[in-house]
């Protein structure tokens, strides 16, 4: 039996647009220029800006990022629990705590 969670009508570009207009806003916030958040997390400025302005970037560039501004834990957390809406849900999430693959 399939999860089912609540419809989120955010497309994958929606998300990604809203994270990068976070970035921006947290980078300006402390007062950091695109060369000077490059030069602490190690991700060329052109990729910032590119992400800034196109909202696309490497997921392993966007956790150096989001590291750098201290997000670590935040980014971290993001999967680390499993959601459900029904009872009928958490009680699949417990029957396949321990799977190793997927049966579907």
């Amino acid at each position: 039996m399939p999860l089912l969670y609540e419809y989120n009508p955010d497309s994958p570009k929606d998300v990604a647009v809203a994270l990068a207009c976070d970035l921006k806003k947290r980078r300006l916030e402390k007062g950091l220029t695109r060369n000077a958040l490059s030069a602490i997390s190690g991700v060329p400025a052109p990729t910032i800006a590119k992400f800034e302005q196109k909202s696309t970037i490497s997921l392993q560039a966007f956790i150096s990022i989001a590291a750098s501004l201290g997000y670590t834990e935040k980014v971290k957390s993001i999967l680390s629990e499993p959601l459900f809406s029904t009872m009928e849900e958490l009680k699949e999430i417990n029957r396949n705590k321990n799977r190793k693959r997927g049966s579907k």
